[in-house]
């Protein structure tokens, strides 16, 4: 199949690297965050740009073939680019090295996805900066790029010029992070609805290193009491009554919540807050204080303290950053 650009006017070119051997659904991710059609949310669309150092029809992973007709040269013109996996037997080419040092110097934001942080750290963007990468690499990445101050624990990386993620799935966190920052939550959260993914998850990838997934029959279990939550979410709940309501005991119910989330119940519950505050930060003229009380956190000073330790900022730089205006 032929990978082409949108057609519309843009404001922001988006270059994705493909390769050959490039498994579909690492470059399905970009594909669809950055290249679906979201004018009627108010967002220009962006000119999606397809690429690989040697043009031509590349094989994928799942046996079929892709014809990729542009070349590094697409890096050139680009806002964002993205390297949304490698793999672990091709060696970097020098030339897609230069072209990502290229891009990163006039100011073009660079990702790498999963596997593709190996290709950032080669080509000597992550040289004592904080990144993360698949779990199932961590102890190959540490060997190769000591000097890259690497995370394992964690979804995805923002080190403002320079994005990483970990592995499959989180590619699309650190992609929707990315819609989020620059039109704000209702557009990420639109595009996560379409895609049918959570807008925003909590916790790292430590929680699916070898964790069994749960059973339909405890997720179903588990989905009344976590929707009546989000509907809950700003009022005061004890663990016991939390299990309780779950007809569970309270040692079952922990780690049953535990393997239906990756998280703890508390944490869960700060996260939905800090998703609430965020949303009324960005949408509305509410005062900080107000902010707080609406969303469970109390006081002005509690949602300081958790903005601070979550997103490292604070509720009045986030309402400057991300306030949705017009």
């Amino acid at each position: 199949m032929r990978i082409e650009s949108p057609v519309s006017p843009p404001t922001d070119i988006v270059a994705v690297v493909a390769f050959d051997g490039i498994s579909p659904f690492h470059l399905s991710v970009p594909c669809l965050v950055f290249g679906e059609d979201r004018t009627d949310a108010g967002v220009p669309r962006y000119r999606l740009r397809v690429c690989a150092t040697e043009p031509g029809r590349l094989r994928t992973t799942a046996g079929f073939t892709i014809d990729v007709t542009r070349g590094l040269g697409s890096l050139r013109g680009a806002s964002l680019v993205i390297v949304p996996s490698w793999r672990e037997d091709l060696a970097v080419p020098i030339a897609l090295q230069r072209a990502l040092r290229a891009a990163h110097r006039r100011g073009a934001r660079i990702v790498g996805l999963c596997l593709g942080a190996f290709v950032l750290a080669e080509a000597g963007l992550l040289d004592d900066r904080p990144a993360t990468t698949h779990w199932h690499l961590v102890p190959e990445f540490q060997r190769r790029f000591a000097r890259v101050r690497l995370n394992p624990e964690v979804l995805y990386v923002d080190d403002g010029d320079v994005l990483t993620s970990a592995g499959t799935a989180a590619g699309i966190d650190c992609c929707l992070h990315l819609l989020r920052q620059r039109h704000g939550a209702d557009v990420a959260n639109r595009a996560a609805r379409r895609m049918v993914v959570a807008p925003h998850r909590q916790g790292g990838q430590a929680q699916f290193i070898e964790q069994p997934l749960p059973s339909a029959r405890e997720r179903d279990r588990l989905s009344p009491l976590l929707e009546w939550l989000q509907r809950h979410v700003t009022e005061t709940h004890t663990l016991d009554d939390l299990a309780a309501r779950a007809l569970m005991s309270r040692r079952s119910f922990t780690r049953r919540f535990r393997e239906a989330t990756g998280t703890t119940p508390g944490r869960w519950l700060q996260g939905q807050r800090l998703a609430l505050a965020q949303r009324l930060l960005e949408t509305s003229d509410r005062p900080i204080d107000t902010v707080a009380a609406d969303t469970g956190f109390g006081s002005a000073l509690s949602l300081r303290q958790h903005f601070a330790a979550a997103l490292k900022t604070s509720p009045s730089a986030y309402r400057r950053q991300f306030r949705v205006t017009g």
